[in-house]
């Protein structure tokens, strides 16, 4: 008979069933993958502290994020071509979200449209990641699309002015009918060229940001900030909350983990916007360390897709459960009742 599935497994399973070459476009980074590693090493710099005889029945892992309470401090973060991994794909993984009480960003090259996620998984809470196309009424229409259908937020991604240096990528050839992206089809149907990468603007500027929140009806998050210097100008535009994140190590090989990153951050806009982070989450005392850190809450991607590689609908919703269940025990176990007592004295340095 065969064991329960743990977090542990999950990237393996995900290999064995999918493609090799799509597997290597999910999992690698860029470059020597320094940072791809030490996304995941950095929460071995800090050690939860244990306490004992806290007396708490059970503890909460509800978290507010942009106005939303949240049963799982984990959101569903963005990741591209999700039908590639499993025919469930963005439908299936929002499903999963859904049913654990998390949040679910929906990826500009999704193989699903906003309403598609909408109509499948209309109680989840939904966000728009967003790259902004050259013709600019091409992103406003698929926001205007989003915002129609529910969608609560627009992540703007800023850290992907050109892509990444990607030796995995580079080893490896697949096939994909990029106008089956409904963005694409559209930026298509304006006249634009069929090389999606080649579609978006890389000169982006923060005049652009302000005029995207003056002209968006819902929050905007400035995903993609690792230095404090960004964040306050993130605040100083206008911007709703930022993420925190190296975009999963796959841009700049050699720039710090997103976890060294958050305290400074944090420190300087913490009382101005949210602060989010991604990059490296792949057990609950992860989610734990970045929270204690100062984080509102968490974005994971490899993880959930891995899920969603692996069995579907049903797995990722299991991976998305064990998340939030190994948070709860880490609260638990540091005498914590919900995140929001969580703080940076929860940890300790680890020994160097």
């Amino acid at each position: 008979m065969e064991g329960r599935l743990t977090l542990s497994d999950v990237e393996g399973l995900a290999a064995a069933r999918m493609d090799p070459y799509w597997f290597a476009f999910l999992q690698g980074g860029a470059g020597a993958e320094r940072t791809l590693a030490e996304n995941v090493g950095a929460y071995g710099m800090w050690r939860p502290r244990q306490r004992i005889l806290c007396g708490i029945e059970s503890a909460s892992t509800h978290v507010t994020v942009l106005g939303h309470d949240l049963g799982s401090p984990v959101v569903v973060a963005p990741v591209a071509y999700q039908r590639m991994a499993h025919p469930d794909g963005e439908e299936g993984l929002a499903r999963a979200a859904a049913a654990v009480g998390s949040a679910f960003c929906l990826s500009t090259f999704a193989t699903a449209s906003p309403q598609d996620v909408a109509a499948a998984a209309p109680d989840v809470v939904r966000f728009l990641q967003v790259y902004v196309f050259r013709d600019r009424s091409v992103t406003r229409e698929l926001i205007a699309e989003a915002v129609d259908a529910g969608f609560s937020a627009v992540f703007l991604t800023v850290d992907l002015a050109v892509v990444g240096a990607r030796d995995r990528e580079r080893r490896v050839t697949w096939t994909f009918p990029e106008e089956s992206l409904p963005s694409v089809r559209r930026a298509i149907a304006a006249g634009a060229t069929d090389d999606a990468l080649a579609m978006m603007d890389p000169a982006l500027d923060w005049a652009y940001l302000e005029e995207l929140v003056a002209s968006t009806p819902v929050p905007v998050v400035v995903k993609g900030v690792l230095d404090p210097e960004d964040a306050v100008l993130a605040a100083e535009h206008g911007a709703a909350g930022i993420v925190v994140s190296n975009h999963g190590g796959r841009q700049l090989d050699g720039v710090m983990p997103t976890l060294e990153a958050l305290p400074a951050i944090v420190d300087a806009v913490g009382d101005r916007l949210e602060v989010l982070l991604d990059g490296g989450i792949r057990r609950g005392t992860d989610v734990a360390v970045a929270l204690a850190l100062g984080a509102r809450a968490v974005l994971a991607g490899r993880l959930p897709v891995w899920g969603l590689a692996a069995g579907g609908e049903e797995t990722a919703r299991d991976v998305l459960e064990l998340l939030r269940e190994e948070v709860s025990i880490a609260l638990h176990l540091m005498g914590c009742e919900s995140p929001a007592a969580l703080s940076s004295s929860c940890l300790v340095p680890a020994a160097r």
